[in-house]
This record gives structure tokens, sequence and C-alpha cells, in this order.
């Protein structure tokens, strides 16, 4: 029997609180609900987690600050921001301490389990009983978020943060499309209410970055970032091979 995964919920508005623990233990997930960052660090302390979802704004300690903490003593496991919208700068903060995704509120619950199955799926492909790695395999590529690696055969390449940022998402996609949209908002902060100059510029900077990843990852033909008309983008990796040692 497959073992049920725990989860570090840290929501300071009741309500939403209980509606997501009921949420998440109604699909086979084992939560613990803290109303306040302090509550969610003395948690995180005593007990072993698979997923942290972390609220930004709580009191006593905020979501940044609680996630900061966890990575002090964690470099593994997975972080999921809730956030209000409009805070770019915090969003931006969260994936330089580590998060693997973001999601802004008012969200549909359904969005969040797909989140969340995605997030576990990504970071825990490669279990063999140790701790999950914060490190995705890309075809014959070794991407180390936590480094911010590129690596293949005997060498190894540090990417900036935009380019960790956005390979990140796009393994996190793998084989799916990655929305424009949602790459903009979560990675250069664009929403609806952005300016068209800045969003304008931010598109161009994005189709650049991507051109710099396809170079980076040219060396296995296998994988291709190509563009999906319309949409956005998509990560084609071939499947792992179980007997694959990386």
């Amino acid at each position: 029997m497959e073992e049920q995964a725990r989860i570090l919920l840290c929501e300071d508005e009741e309500n939403l609180g209980t509606i997501l623990k009921e949420l998440l233990e109604s699909k086979k997930y084992i939560v613990d609900l803290c109303t306040d960052g302090e509550q969610g660090w003395k948690a995180y302390k005593v007990n072993k987690y698979d997923l942290c979802l972390l609220d930004i704004m709580m009191p006593k300690r905020d979501g940044l600050t609680l996630a900061k903490d966890i990575r002090s003593v964690s470099a593994d496991v997975p972080i999921i921001f809730l956030t209000a919208l409009g805070m770019r700068d915090n969003v931006l903060e969260g994936f330089r301490s580590g998060a693997d995704d973001y999601i802004t509120k008012p969200f549909s619950m359904e969005e969040l389990v797909l989140r969340i199955e995605a997030v576990l799926r990504r970071t825990n492909k490669h279990d063999d009983g140790k701790e999950p790695q914060r490190v995705y395999y890309i075809g014959n590529y070794t991407f180390n978020t936590t480094t911010q690696t590129l690596s293949i055969d005997d060498t190894a390449r540090k990417l900036t943060t935009k380019e960790c940022e956005l390979l990140a998402l796009l393994c996190l996609f793998a084989n799916q499309t990655l929305e424009r949209s949602h790459a903009l908002n979560v990675i250069w902060g664009i929403t609806e209410h952005t300016g068209s100059g800045e969003n304008s510029f931010s598109q161009r900077s994005m189709d650049v970055y991507v051109t710099k990843l396809r170079r980076m990852l040219a060396d296995d033909p296998r994988v291709e970032i190509k563009n999906v008309h319309g949409k956005g983008y998509k990560l084609v990796i071939p499947p792992v091979d179980p007997s694959d040692e990386h």
C-alpha cells in the first residue's frame, strides 16, 4: 500500500484553512493545519513532511520567513506558496528562497490539487528511500535547483536565477504545456493589470531566456522546448529508464 503524503498547511484564514484541510484529506493526504507561522515552525521541527503549503501573509511569522527557516534545516522538502494578487516581489523572493510553486488567491481547489500532485510527482520521482532531492533529470542532463546547475557528463553549467526559475517551471510542467501567461506571472510578475509596455518587454525577455535554455539543452537531441502556438511552451523529455543511474 502506498504511503500517504503528509502536508504542512499554514493558513491564517480559519474558514479557508479548514476547507483546504478537508479537501486534501479527501484526497488521502495527511494534513496538519497551523494558523500562524510560529505554529508552523513548531510543527515542522517535530514532524516529517512531504510538502509544505504556506500562506505568505501570516501573523507571528510570515510565510517567506517560515520558508527560509525550513530551508535552513531541509533543502529538499517541496514548498508551495499561497499568495494574494499583486505580490510580485514576494513571489520572486519565494522562488529565490527555494519555493517550488505558488498559487494566487482566489484559486480553484482543482488547480491546487493538480499543483500539489505535480510537485510531489516531480520531487519524488526517483524515490529510493532517501530524502527527496531538489533535482530534475532531463534526458541526459541533471538539473539541481538548489545549486542552480545544469550538468551533462562531466560538465556543469551555473544558471542565473532567471534561467533556473524558468527551467524549474518548465520541468514542473514537463511534457505538458506551460502557458505563457502563467510563466510571465510567476517569474516576471505580469498580470492583467500590468501596463502593455512592461508586458511586451517581459514577453520578449522570456523568449530570450527560452532560446538560451534551448542552447544549453542541445547536447541531448531527445530534449526539446517546443513552441505551442498561441499558448506557450512545452519541455519535451524522454521517459525515465528505471535502470538508468544518474
